[in-house]
């Protein structure tokens, strides 16, 4: 019994085995890993709130995952939509932003730096459930930047 299977390197791209049906539209994937994702999520949240908001009620709906086919590309198109405007404005800030999250195990009290010269660009961020009348976190004139809050 062999350990270990001999490498298959193929030069044709990979074809879904099960691919969607036709009644759902196509959306390409984001392209983008966790860091970026997570750097851009308040935006993102924002901004599709209630796109959001309609696929979460489709789920509470019907258990099964192809009720909702429709309202997932709708949120992974607003979402991409959202990024790309990121990636217009702030590229830079966004990069060491999302960098830095990476390199800090995606922790954001690591990264209020990079935070604050994403949050000081052109879009806006509202951060959900925070305190009324006060400032939201990234607006703080002097925050204490540790990594654990004590």
């Amino acid at each position: 019994m062999a350990s270990h299977r001999p490498a298959v390197l193929t030069d044709q791209p990979y074809t879904d085995p099960n691919p969607l049906p036709s009644s759902v539209p196509h959306v390409d994937e984001l392209g983008v890993t966790s860091a970026p994702l997570k750097s851009a999520s308040f935006f993102i949240g924002q901004h599709c709130k209630e796109v959001n908001e309609d696929f979460m009620l489709c789920k509470q709906e019907n258990r099964d995952p192809a009720h909702c086919l429709s309202e997932g590309r709708k949120v992974t198109r607003c979402a991409a939509d959202v990024i790309g405007k990121i990636k217009e404005s702030c590229l830079e800030e966004f990069n060491s932003h999302w960098q830095c999250l990476e390199k800090n195990n995606q922790y954001f009290q690591a990264c209020r730096k990079p935070e604050k010269a994403l949050n000081q660009c052109k879009l806006s961020k509202t951060i959900p459930g925070s305190p009324e009348g006060q400032p939201q976190i990234h607006e703080k004139s002097s925050p204490i930047f540790t990594r654990v809050q004590k």
